[in-house]
């Protein structure tokens, strides 16, 4: 055994000497989302390291192309983060290579007041003008009705994410994109794995995102991807997030195209270094090969991953089914989602709010989340934006002021569910007694 297999044995060994955690209901804290991480992952990413993998290259590249062929998408470009592959995405709308097709700043684009900021801010950042749709109070997405409403004389693009991993109606919307001469952009980000009509979410836009954040259903750490079936579109968000070089060499090879010092760009002088000539005002939105190690040894479990997911959802959604007071999620019909979270809505009848709920669940160790912003126009940063309001944010508002989620994420176990299923009924079941209990009436009232 070599040195270095001698290591990566030892960190394995270490890995696997790890105390196993056990659950201890009260205590243990029950997470709304969390990074699966096993010795695989840990000895990829300490090869990767012995190898001083520190910036982009072949396993970048590697895990791009079984991404890509995971999902069943041409190319894949990884970046930073999910909001950097929403940001790379949106502005490859704008290229010079799309011709008359391009987005010009003014143009709107539809998107849901009921989200994440990322997919908002690149619209923004853009000088483009979002036109924001409610969503369906049963799904939390919004619904093609909505978004064909929405259109307007300068609509050209819709950007919307799946939420929760709940896909939206994708084929309709994708359609009226189509019947419009609109882009459509998937912000997949929590959906990974999730079909609708029996295919993947991702694969129906021009360009989807995805992010690798330790929350959603592969890490890197930090990390994200744009994915298209689009050549021209593919080779842009390459330009976008690699400072805006026309090169598509990769850094530290010097003249793989045979045209280095070939190219007449610009008003630069003939042959001027192809590696320096720069065609987009682009970003350095770049992940390393560190990042993609792990990357590469977390794909090899997704299938796992989502199984788990949609088992632990299953087991609260039959264990919370005929609770009063409560609304239950249901799945976009046509679909079986990749669940990110189990969304619960306090029905307006019910003698407690959003917040004593979750203050309930958080003080027993079961943490909660809001939908993401809830309405994002009711939030100081997007006080005075320049939007369109396509018809009025009544659900919006409403997941605002009494939506929360609990965690599905695969290290969540049977027990620490039946556990949050006991917590939820126990709350619940506490408010109904006092609801139909009524005091005798005094002698004064009888009379």
């Amino acid at each position: 055994m070599t040195d270095r297999e001698d290591l990566l044995s030892r960190i394995r060994e270490f890995h696997n000497r790890a105390e196993e955690r056990r659950f201890v209901a009260g205590i243990t804290e029950i997470q709304s989302s969390g990074a699966c991480l096993d010795a695989d992952d840990k000895t990829a990413l300490a090869e990767a390291a012995l190898d001083m993998r520190i910036a982009g290259g072949i396993v970048t590249r590697k895990f791009e192309t079984a991404f890509a062929r995971k999902l069943g998408m041409r190319k894949a470009r990884l970046t930073n983060s999910g909001s950097s592959a929403n940001l790379l995405a949106l502005t490859t709308l704008t290229a010079a290579e799309l011709e008359d097709a391009r987005l010009q700043p003014g143009d709107e684009v539809v998107t849901a007041a009921a989200g994440f900021p990322t997919t908002i801010n690149p619209i923004l950042q853009n000088g483009l003008k979002p036109v924001f749709v409610d969503i369906d109070s049963t799904t939390y997405n919004t619904t093609p009705e909505a978004v064909e409403e929405a259109i307007g004389p300068r609509t050209r693009a819709v950007m919307l994410a799946h939420t929760l991993g709940n896909p939206y109606p994708v084929a309709e919307i994708s359609e009226i994109c189509r019947q419009h001469d609109l882009f459509l952009i998937e912000d997949n980000c929590d959906a990974v794995g999730s079909t609708y009509r029996s295919q993947l979410t991702g694969t129906f836009g021009d360009l989807a995102t995805v992010s690798f954040y330790p929350a959603h259903h592969l890490t890197t750490g930090e990390g994200g991807c744009v994915l298209t079936d689009n050549l021209v579109m593919a080779r842009v968000v390459k330009s976008l997030r690699d400072w805006g070089r026309d090169c598509w060499c990769e850094p530290g090879e010097s003249d793989k195209c045979g045209k280095r010092f070939k190219h007449l760009l610009g008003e630069l002088p003939y042959g001027y270094d192809h590696k320096y000539i720069y065609s987009h005002i682009g970003y350095n939105l770049k992940t390393t090969d560190l990042q993609a190690a792990l990357g590469l040894s977390q794909l090899t479990r997704l299938d796992d991953f989502c199984a788990r997911r949609r088992h632990n959802w299953r087991q609260l959604r039959q264990g919370l089914d005929g609770i009063t007071y409560l609304a239950m999620p249901e799945p976009t019909l046509g679909s079986d989602p990749s669940w990110f979270g189990f969304a619960m809505t306090v029905m307006p009848d019910a003698p407690f709010g959003r917040i004593d709920i979750v203050n309930f669940l958080e003080g027993r160790r079961i943490a909660t989340r809001g939908l993401f912003a809830g309405n994002l126009l009711r939030h100081p940063a997007y006080s005075g934006i320049a939007c369109r309001i396509a018809a009025n944010l009544t659900n919006s508002d409403y997941v605002a002021e009494n939506t929360f989620w609990v965690g599905v994420y695969p290290e969540i176990t049977d027990e620490m569910t039946d556990y949050v299923i006991a917590s939820i009924r126990e709350f619940v079941s506490g408010y109904r007694k006092a609801a139909a209990w009524t005091p005798a009436k005094t002698v004064e009232e009888k009379a």
